[in-house]
């Protein structure tokens, strides 16, 4: 019987690696993530979760587009609220111009920064493989 719903990756965080570059055929490669009190506050796939509700404005949209369920979705967001003290996204329940789902400023910050750090630690990757050697 063939199992049906969404495909599994071989690697769920392959997406989240980075590099920074290669020097005398080696890569130096890494992951960042930033922990809160009830252990990951944000990371990558976070933040494309994130990124993908401020394009969607809808949060099954957004997990959808990103294989996540929407249970899942909502588990993120409200560990990510929680951790960070105010609301990153922020919920209208239907009505005359239906409802829908938006990105606080807290949350626009939030992406805004965790691409400033990425950038950097890009860098460092990349500065750090030229001093490798053997």
């Amino acid at each position: 019987m063939k199992k049906r719903g969404r495909k599994a990756l071989k690697d769920p965080h392959h997406f989240c690696v980075t590099g920074g570059g290669k020097h005398e055929g080696y890569e130096l490669k890494g992951k960042i993530w930033i922990d809160g009190n009830e252990g990951t506050f944000l990371g990558y796939g976070r933040i494309a979760l994130l990124e993908k509700i401020k394009q969607y404005g809808s949060i099954s949209k957004a997990a959808k587009s990103i294989n996540m369920s929407y249970r899942q979705a909502w588990r993120l967001i409200s560990s990510m609220n929680r951790q960070a003290g105010k609301p990153f996204v922020e919920t209208q329940i239907g009505g005359k111009n239906g409802g829908g789902t938006k990105l606080t400023e807290a949350g626009e910050k939030a992406i805004e920064q965790f691409w400033r750090i990425h950038k950097k630690f890009k860098k460092f990757l990349s500065k750090e493989i030229k001093n490798f050697e053997i």
